[in-house]
């Protein structure tokens, strides 16, 4: 399969794949334009806000602090940081989605959105929408900022720092949490390509008064079908839980939206990631060899913790520590795979069954939830060749 035929069926802009087997980098392409005002062309090294893959660098530096005893998955929260209100919460829930915190309720100011404590104690001060441990939904920011903060009160740092220091500089991958200004040039320009409602384009929560009833997460639809059909309904209701936890802190209040230097200098745990497709699929290579976390710590990680219907996304997902795992949304044709997709369309994957590593970047985000992108065309194919 040809990155130009792809483009040409699914009209991307620019974009890069890459893959290593067995330790090698085998494929390593990009083609398009990085930026669609200016015609800039994507290049080997154009790195771009990778969106939720961030999720699995941030799992990462976590389960460092696990493997050196700095942490333990049963920990409760609250032992850690003494103001977090939500009783029964481990650190095990935070990493498989099962806090039941998955919107912040109160509404980020753009003044906040550099300053990771305080937005964690939002978070804090709020009450589960699900008993912990009972059921999972979709952190799709609250996750960074939660499990942000139990590494800094852990460590003194924040996760920034440590991707830095313990992934990106050691294994001199071109990935930031938290793009440095010399990188913003450099940075791909994400546009919106799917003409379908986005989160971005959506209020992050039902207004609200004393009086009003605190909403629950309704439990989604068995069946496949059903469940599409559920997630594209929550997709166009503005106050939907999933619109909700995707639009708080809402980078739709900034100008060009994700785009901004306020978000890609932020570096929020849960999408701040900004890489190449290289790096990416680097650090993937990196893992599945040994050279971050030891083999037991990741095939630990990589267990199934939780699966079936996502009570914020609603179709299936399941979810080790802090990485998808093979579901009917995550590389469904690889039952050994692992990693984690970002919006839009970002993957990153490794198999360490397989020995193999993949990422996919871009800048024109689909807003489609079938498994039709790019990135999975690209990835099934890397199956049927190996």
């Amino acid at each position: 399969m040809r990155l130009d035929e792809v483009f040409a069926r699914h009209t991307e802009l620019g974009a890069a794949f890459a893959v290593h087997v067995d330790g090698e980098l085998v494929a390593d392409l990009w083609g398009g334009v990085a930026d669609r005002r200016t015609g800039r062309p994507w290049a080997a090294d154009t790195p771009v806000l990778t969106y939720s893959c961030t999720k699995a660098i941030t799992a990462t530096v976590t389960l460092l602090l696990v493997e050196r005893g700095q942490l333990a998955l049963s920990t409760p929260v609250k032992e850690i940081w003494p103001a977090f209100s939500a009783a029964g919460v481990t650190v095990e829930h935070l990493l498989t989605h099962q806090a039941g915190l998955p919107v912040i309720e109160e509404q980020v100011p753009v003044e906040e959105y550099g300053d990771h404590a305080a937005i964690a104690a939002r978070l804090a001060r709020q009450s589960p929408l699900w008993e912990p441990g009972t059921a999972h939904g979709y952190h799709a920011l609250t996750y960074g900022f939660l499990i942000g903060e139990v590494v800094r009160r852990v460590t003194g740092k924040p996760v920034a720092d440590l991707v830095a220091a313990e992934i990106a500089g050691p294994l001199g991958l071109d990935m930031w949490l938290g793009a440095p200004d010399e990188i913003l040039p450099a940075v791909a320009r994400l546009s919106a390509g799917d003409p379908a409602p986005s989160p971005a384009d959506t209020p992050p929560a039902r207004p609200s008064g004393p009086a009003a009833p605190r909403p629950r997460p309704a439990v989604p639809p068995a069946g496949p079908a059903a469940a599409l059909s559920a997630a594209e309904r929550a997709a166009r209701d503005p106050y939907s839980l999933m619109n909700r936890a995707l639009g708080n802190p809402g980078v739709h209040r900034l100008k060009g939206g994700a785009n901004h230097p306020a978000v890609l200098r932020a570096g929020w745990p849960a999408m701040g990631l900004v890489s190449t497709a290289r790096a990416l699929s680097g650090f993937y290579r990196a893992l599945i060899a040994g050279e971050i976390l030891r083999p037991d710590t990741l095939a630990d990680a990589v267990r199934p913790r939780v699966a079936g219907p996502d009570r914020v996304l609603h179709i299936g997902t399941a979810f080790g520590l802090g990485f998808m795992t093979s579901s009917e949304s995550f590389a469904p044709f690889a039952p050994t795979a692992f990693g984690h997709t970002g919006l839009g369309g970002f993957l990153g994957l490794g198999d360490p069954a397989r020995g193999v590593a993949i990422a996919y970047t871009m800048n024109m985000l689909s807003a489609t939830f079938a498994a039709t992108t790019p990135a999975w065309e690209l990835a099934a194919a890397v199956y049927d060749a190996l």
